[in-house]
């Protein structure tokens, strides 16, 4: 797919959605696939082994296909089933994993206990799909951050997964866990409490090789990111070098990264930039003292 067969494409009227998709697709290069809605793995093995089989038949340059699952789901299949897919061409699977504390996870009604997560990821890993977990920093809020934290490191460090993909909690106005916070039932933590989890957490994974990515805006810091064990000092570093930062300072950082002009630590050395920041946090002190915090929040809702 060159440009100006792209750009035919594009401009021709009678090319339908799916036509402009599959363009962009093979002009990007990328050649991955990834299946929609939350739980592809519900069909039946064979049914969906028979779908991986024509996408990899009919659609040229695919290199991954991806899909995500729940460790409900996964727990009941056998490892024959997952070897199947893996054969007829699944590569990836990304597994919700939130939490391995059990309670918390009766809590959030989430349907599945610690050890399906462990049973979900050791069968994905044994049948040699490469499998993402997503953990979700802050969801065990001021009662059980400790409990989450510790809990969701040891149910990783049974599995290994190929990556740990942070994704800190934010509570969109339609959920029933914003109804608890509203009835006192759940009492969230703040930005500086979420980083102070996470080094928690990483600091209890061990015996893994697991590489943790922070990589969604809805995460602090970036810059906790690397491969277990050779990166682990150096993203609790990360993680140290924000709590040593002075109030104000954490501060600034926080404006700055939810109002997109910050992306590393290292951006607090753009004095202009950061004298910028520190004036428009005292103009909102002025026009509404005591709201800093709300309108931080705010900020960061914005990207659920």
């Amino acid at each position: 797919m060159t440009s100006a067969v792209l750009s035919l494409l594009l401009a021709e009227v009678t090319s339908t959605l799916m036509h402009r998709q599959v363009a962009h697709w093979l002009y990007l290069g990328e050649g991955s696939v990834f299946l929609q809605d939350a739980n592809s793995l519900i069909m039946e093995p064979e049914d969906l082994a028979e779908v991986l089989s024509y996408l990899r038949s009919r659609v040229p340059g695919i290199r991954r296909i991806t899909s995500y699952a729940r460790s409900r789901t996964l727990a009941r299949r056998s490892l024959q089933d997952l070897v199947l897919l893996r054969e007829a061409g699944l590569d990836r699977i990304h597994i919700g994993l939130e939490s391995g504390y059990d309670p918390l996870l009766r809590f959030m009604r989430k349907g599945v206990t610690a050890a399906d997560h462990v049973k979900a990821g050791c069968l994905v890993r044994e049948a040699g799909i490469s499998l993402s977990e997503y953990v979700m920093p802050g969801l065990g809020g001021q009662t059980w951050w400790q409990e989450h934290a510790l809990a969701t490191a040891a149910v990783l460090n049974e599995i290994n997964p190929d990556f740990i993909r942070l994704r800190s909690l934010r509570v969109p106005r339609s959920t029933s866990l914003y109804e608890k916070i509203a009835a006192g039932e759940f009492e969230p933590l703040d930005d500086d409490e979420v980083v102070r989890e996470i080094r928690l957490f990483l600091e209890a994974l061990e015996g893994i090789t697991s590489t943790i990515a922070s990589d969604h805006i809805m995460n602090l810091l970036e810059e906790i990111t690397g491969t277990l064990p050779d990166d682990k000092n150096a993203m609790l570093a990360a993680a140290d070098r924000y709590l040593a930062l002075s109030d104000a300072d954490r501060l600034i950082f926080k404006v700055g990264r939810w109002g997109g002009a910050f992306r590393a630590l290292s951006d607090l050395e753009n004095t202009a930039l950061k004298r910028k920041i520190s004036d428009v946090v005292a103009q909102w002190e002025r026009e509404a003292p005591g709201q800093v915090q709300r309108t931080l929040r705010e900020m960061a809702d914005q990207y659920i």
